[in-house]
């Protein structure tokens, strides 16, 4: 059965991109309270079924495939800029694939200008009209307007006129920033990216016996299976561990594990990865909101996504990948790494800000753990016994130690130098990753 937030929430999903909704409208027409309506639009926003633009009102958006995430829609736009819409409001859920800065003669800002782009120009009305006739939408800097004619032309295309008060440049730099915090979104991998779905694994239901388990375990050789109800809800884990010894007839939900561990289609795979691993288990389960049962992962599935990641040509940078760009190897017999402090990582006295600092320490362990051919490994604790304040421009020399390794678990110790002064001393604590 579907809650009524569940039925609003297709309802929407169900409307044509670019229509209009209100909580108004939503309550009446599928007879909810506004309460209740307004709860599920929000929530559509989130899911971005919808987008809610001020002085326009919510629209219902096409939602992005993951592929086209660095594709953002005219509503967006709008939002990121703080603009208002002169025209074209129909077409505010289309997406643009370029924007081109109208900062030139005529005819060539029309060579650059074509179907799908934005053009970001000032108060240039012939150049505002040209655009729309070549199937572009138009963003007027400087708080500029444009014409009673350009505007209905705008309405008759669906495409948005869109004005703001920022200049051209400021503009450009907020539409790009937008674009590259896409891209770091793009590059982090969910479990929804990786997951078996349950078409294609195998489940148990808590009423079968440990003879169930036996069958399924000879057809399929996996060795741990989700347990559900017949409403499909997570209730156990099963095990090969937990049959030895049993009976046969023995219910599953007598020897199953009980209110398992699970993760959800939003959480990150390395969240998960590294759950499984201080949990100390191989098959994780996957539900939703109301735990039912859509899929699994596996360790395995796990370490393979990470390791291709780690392999894909990166866009956006994060505070790791800057961290990382720092670094250069000396040594070939002892591991030495250089590192320069950017200003993006100091704190408000100017100093090497305790995160980069942790950062930079992690980074050199990890590489100090492959080049011994360890394979990857996840930093379980650190302790920083010995810091002094660093300044923006210096350059670092990390002195990483292993003390103690064994199949499992690596203990390293760190000696940070600034020129010949001993700056910082940490020990660190990894959990090995099996393959």
């Amino acid at each position: 059965m579907s809650t009524k937030h569940e039925k609003i929430l297709q309802y929407i999903e169900s409307l044509p991109v670019g229509d209009k909704i209100s909580v108004r409208q939503i309550a009446k027409e599928m007879q909810v309270s506004e309460g209740t309506a307004y709860r599920a639009i929000k929530e559509a926003e989130n899911r971005r079924l919808v987008s809610s633009i001020e002085r326009v009102g919510t629209i219902r958006i096409e939602k992005k495939k993951k592929e086209n995430i660095e594709r953002l829609t005219f509503a967006e736009i709008v939002n990121i800029i703080d603009g208002q819409v002169l025209g074209g409001k129909s077409g505010l859920h289309k997406t643009l694939t370029k924007f081109v800065i109208g900062a030139m003669q005529l005819e060539d800002m029309m060579r650059y200008t074509d179907a799908g782009s934005l053009l970001i120009v000032g108060n240039r009305i012939k150049a505002h009209e040209n655009a729309l006739r070549a199937g572009a939408a138009v963003l007027i800097t400087g708080g500029f307007d444009t014409t009673e004619d350009n505007k209905m032309l705008a309405d008759s295309l669906d495409l948005p006129i869109i004005s703001t008060s920022y200049d051209t440049f400021t503009v450009a730099t907020m539409i790009n920033r937008a674009i590259y915090d896409q891209l770091i979104k793009k590059d982090i991998l969910f479990i929804e990216d990786i997951y078996v779905p349950m078409t294609d694994t195998a489940a148990l239901k808590n009423d079968e016996t440990i003879h169930h388990f036996q069958k399924l375990n000879e057809r399929t050789t996996h060795g741990a299976f989700p347990v559900v109800t017949h409403q499909n809800k997570l209730v156990g884990m099963i095990t090969v561990k937990d049959v030895i010894g049993r009976e046969e007839n023995e219910l599953i939900e007598k020897v199953m594990t009980k209110n398992p561990i699970a993760g959800s289609m939003k959480m990150s795979v390395a969240s998960a990865g590294h759950r499984m691993i201080w949990e100390g288990i191989d098959l994780l389960p996957i539900v939703d909101d109301d735990n039912i049962l859509q899929g699994v992962i596996s360790r395995q599935d796990v370490l393979k996504a990470l390791q291709l990641a780690q392999r894909q040509p990166q866009h956006g940078e994060t505070i790791d990948d800057l961290v990382k760009n720092e670094m250069k190897v000396l040594g070939d017999e002892e591991l030495i790494v250089e590192f320069k402090v950017t200003p993006q990582m100091t704190n408000q006295y100017g100093a090497i800000s305790y995160g980069a600092f942790t950062t930079l320490l992690a980074e050199v362990g990890s590489f100090a753990l492959k080049r011994r051919k360890r394979g990857d490994a996840v930093a379980e604790n650190m302790t920083i016994y010995f810091i002094k304040p660093v300044q923006m421009e210096s350059t670092l020399t990390v002195k990483p130690r292993i003390l103690d390794m064994s199949r499992k678990f690596v203990k390293m110790d760190f000696e940070v130098y600034n020129q010949q002064m001993l700056v910082g001393k940490a020990m660190m604590m990894f959990q090995l990753l099996e393959r």
